[in-house]
C-alpha cells in the first residue's frame, strides 16, 4: 500500500494508511456562499484569505480550493486565488474544479505537487484530466462514477474505481497518486448508505491498495444533528480504511472524532496531540503547590 504525497512549496503532506488522518479543509468554496461568490468574482479575496489562515489554525492538513462560480472567468479566479492562498500558507492544496481549463491554469501556477479534484469513469473526462495530472505531476481524485451516473451498488462503484486507476498506469501515473473517492450518499435518504461506504472503503484499502477521501458531510445530509453524525461517520471511515476527507475543521465535535479515531489507530503515539489538545490547563497557583510540595518531600524523605 503505498503513500500519496503531496506538497507546497515548502511542506510535504504524506496521505497514507499507517498515517494520521488527512484533513482536506472545505471553505475555500464559493457553492451555496453568495457573499463569498460575489467577492471573489469582483477579485475581493478576503474572505478567502481569513478562510484559509482559520482553517489551518483549526488543523486543517490541506486545503480544497475551488471558484466554481457561474458566468465569471473561473480559470483566472482559481488560479488568482490558489496564489493568494499560497501566499499565507504553506499546506498543500487540493485544486478543485470541473472544468479543464481552470484546473490547467490552476496547476500551471502552482507551486509544488497539488492534488487535483477530480476525475471521473467517464471516458471523455479521463481523455481530457489524466494528462494534466502526468503533465503537471500532480496526484489526482477519481470519482467512482461514469456515463451510468452514481450506481447505488458499491461493487459497481468499486470496478469505476479499479478502472480509473488502471488508465492512470496508462498514463503513467502510479497507484499512489490516485485517492479513490468512494462517494458517500446521504443515509437519510438511503439507509444503507454507511453499511455501503464502510464496505467500498474497505475494498479500495484491502483489494486496490489505494487512498481515499471523500465530502463528509454527505452523509448527514437533510438530518438534525449533523455534526454528531458526521463525527460518528468519520471515526467509522478512519476504521475501515479512508485516509482523508474534504471537510469543515472549524466543526470541533468532527475534529473530535477525527483524534480520537487517530488514537485507537495507533497513529497519535503516546496519545501526543489529543492529550496537548484536551488537558486541562493547571489552576492558577497549582504549578507553584506542586513544585513546594515536591520540594517538601524531597527534605521529608532526606
Amino acid at each position: 500500500m503505498a503513500d500519496t504525497i503531496v506538497s507546497s512549496a515548502t511542506r510535504e503532506v504524506v496521505i497514507g494508511f499507517d498515517r494520521p488522518f488527512c484533513v482536506i479543509g472545505e471553505r475555500i468554496n464559493p457553492t451555496g456562499r453568495k457573499l463569498l461568490a460575489a467577492e471573489m468574482t469582483v477579485g475581493d479575496y478576503s474572505r478567502v484569505e481569513s478562510d484559509a489562515r482559520a482553517q489551518v489554525e483549526a488543523g486543517a492538513n490541506m486545503l480544497d480550493v475551488n471558484a466554481g462560480i457561474p458566468l465569471t472567468d473561473e480559470p483566472r479566479i482559481l488560479a488568482e486565488t490558489i496564489q493568494l492562498v499560497q501566499s499565507i500558507t504553506d499546506v498543500p492544496l487540493s485544486i478543485d474544479s470541473s472544468i479543464v481549463e481552470a484546473l490547467e491554469r490552476g496547476l500551471s501556477v502552482y507551486k509544488g505537487k497539488a492534488l487535483v479534484n477530480s476525475v471521473t469513469g467517464e471516458e471523455e473526462r479521463l481523455e481530457m484530466v489524466l494528462p494534466l495530472i502526468k503533465k503537471y505531476g500532480a496526484a489526482v481524485v477519481a470519482i467512482s462514477n461514469d456515463e451510468t451516473g452514481i450506481s447505488e451498488d458499491p461493487d459497481v462503484r468499486y470496478e469505476v474505481a479499479k478502472k480509473i486507476v488502471e488508465r492512470a498506469a496508462d498514463y503513467g501515473i502510479p497507484r499512489a497518486d490516485v485517492v479513490v473517492d468512494p462517494l458517500v450518499m446521504p443515509v437519510g435518504a438511503l439507509n444503507q448508505a454507511g453499511v455501503a461506504a464502510m464496505r467500498l472503503i474497505r475494498r479500495l484499502r484491502d483489494e486496490l491498495g489505494v487512498n481515499t477521501t471523500c465530502g463528509a458531510s454527505n452523509i448527514s445530509f437533510g438530518l438534525p444533528n449533523r455534526h454528531a453524525l458526521n463525527a460518528a461517520f468519520l471515526s467509522m471511515a478512519i476504521g475501515s480504511g479512508m485516509t482523508s476527507a474534504i471537510m469543515n475543521p472549524l466543526h470541533a465535535e468532527e475534529m473530535q472524532g477525527v483524534m480520537g479515531a487517530n488514537v485507537m489507530m495507533g497513529h497519535d503515539p503516546e496519545c501526543r496531540r489529543w492529550i496537548k489538545k484536551f488537558r486541562e490547563p493547571a489552576a492558577d497557583g497549582q504549578e507553584a503547590q506542586g513544585a513546594r510540595g515536591g520540594r517538601e518531600r524531597r527534605r521529608r524523605r532526606a
